[in-house]
Order: structure tokens, then sequence, then C-alpha cells
């Protein structure tokens, strides 16, 4: 099993260094992009970073109503630590190891078994699959094909609901919906980001070519096998150009920019974690796999 996982990251990591030259690569022959992105205003940054310690919110309301559903309470100041935590945990750890973390954690520290953890999981990402479905088609396509793709979105999703035997008869109604709401303002809150980089780069962008933008990229998260989803993200946007008919010059552009607050936005989590002794408070020396 060790062996297994060491296989995995070295995997991912090599995988990283492969894409991250390409980057480099890229970069080195489009000079032009190193001068669009030193053109960049401040304030564009400094609003990101906000709408990313914004996300941090969003994803603690998320955590909570998922919670709710396995009828288990988080204290307010656990849920914004472990969704800290968990953050800087999913970027640098390998394959995105953010919710295996969580999983753990949350075994550990409320008995929640896998296997629910997995359950609510899915109800989450069902959401975040369908408004990412309804972002990239509904505005990019005819009504009645939108429509289709919508339908089959669904299809899927109850088919894999149904697979891990996931009844949403047996979970409350209400905290469903408000779970639906927030990954909504969680997709939202994503476009928003989009938007405001890309439009550092080309003032061209119009709000409905950054809703595509953001259903293509929010894909890579199904298939992502480097942290950050790096490599896998800009892929898909690039791939979906037919339906945004955004630049790839923008586009890579755009991903650096995020990239590079990203990172500054983990180093002021990084330092935040540091200064509220988060792993001492979530007792994570004692979080451990076992089996």
């Amino acid at each position: 099993m060790d062996s297994s996982k060491k296989l995995r990251s070295v995997a991912s990591a090599a995988l990283l260094a492969l894409i991250l030259s390409l980057f480099s690569w890229y970069l080195h022959t489009h000079p032009s992009l190193l001068n669009q992105l030193s053109q960049v205003d401040l304030w564009r940054l400094v609003l990101v970073i906000t709408l990313y310690g914004c996300m941090t919110i969003v994803l603690m309301i998320i955590m909570h109503y998922s919670l709710l559903l396995a009828g288990t309470k988080i204290a307010v100041k656990e849920n914004a630590l472990l969704s800290i935590y968990s953050s800087i945990v999913n970027f640098f750890g390998p394959l995105q190891s953010g919710p295996g973390f969580r999983a753990i954690y949350l075994k550990q520290r409320f008995g929640i078994k896998y296997k629910e953890f997995i359950r609510f999981s899915l109800i989450y990402y069902g959401f975040f699959a369908f408004f990412s479905a309804v972002f990239l088609f509904v505005p990019s396509l005819p009504i009645w094909l939108a429509a289709l793709i919508l339908a089959c979105v669904i299809a899927l999703c109850a088919v894999v609901l149904r697979n891990q035997r996931v009844s949403l008869s047996k979970f409350s109604s209400h905290h469903i919906l408000k779970l639906g709401m927030a990954t909504l303002l969680q997709v939202l809150l994503v476009a928003l980001i989009y938007f405001v980089e890309l439009r550092g780069v080309n003032s061209q962008i119009s709000i409905r070519q950054a809703f595509i933008y953001t259903g293509a990229g929010n894909f890579a998260l199904f298939v992502s096998l480097t942290p950050g989803a790096i490599g896998f993200r800009e892929s898909f946007q690039l791939l979906a150009h037919r339906l945004h008919h955004i630049p790839s010059d923008t586009v890579i552009a755009a991903s650096v920019i995020d990239r590079s607050i990203y990172l500054v936005f983990l180093g002021i989590l990084f330092m935040l974690a540091l200064s509220l002794h988060t792993k001492d408070q979530l007792g994570i020396n004692k979080v451990r796999p076992k089996g």
C-alpha cells in the first residue's frame, strides 16, 4: 500500500514537472504574454485575493451543510481551521488530497464513516457538475441542445448516486437545497474570479465568455492528477475554445495570473494557520489513515 502511494506521488510530481516545463517553454516562446502580465493592475490582484478569501467562507458553508446531511454539526472555528488546512493540503499534496484528509479527519473526530463521507460528497459533486454544465452549455449552445446535455448530466449523476446507494429521500430536503445554493454560489464566485483575471489581460472578454470558461475549467476537477489541477484545467479551457472563443494567449496569461495569485493566497493561509496553531487545535498529528 505504501509503495503504491509513493508511486502515485512520484507520478504526480513527474507530471507536474512536465506541465510546468511546458508552461515555461510557452512563456519563453511568447514574450508578449509577459508584457500582458506586467500590465495587470495591483487593485485587480488584491480583488482576486479578496474573492479567494470569500471562497474559503463559501467552502465552510458547503462543509456545514454537507455534515448536516450526515447528522453532524461542526463549530464555526473548527470549520474554518479545517477549511484552511485542507486547502493547503489539497494544493501541495499529491493527487489533490484535500478531500482524503477531510475524510480521515471527520472519521476520527466525529465518527463519520468513509462511505457516509463519499455519499454526501457525491451529492455536492452532483450539484457542482450540474451548475458547471449550465455555465458551459447554456450560454454557448441552442437551448434545446443545452437542455438535452443537462438532462444527460442529471441522468449520469443519478446513476452514480444509485450505484453508491445514495437515496436523497433519506436526507433533509432543506439541507440538500441549502447545499445546492451554496454550490451555486461557489461556481458563481469562481466565474467572477476568472472574469476579473481575464479582463486584466483582455478588456474585450464578456461575462458570458467567462461563464463558459468557468464551466469548462470546473470539469477538470473530476480528472485532475496534479496539485490544483495544474495543466488539466488549462487543457479543458483551451479545448472549449469553440464555445467561449477566448484567444489561447489570453487563456494562458489569465491562468498564470490565477496560479500566481492563488499561491500568494495560500501563503497567507499558511501564515494564518501557523499563527492560529491550526495543527495543534485540529490535532493534525493524530489524524492518520488506518489500515
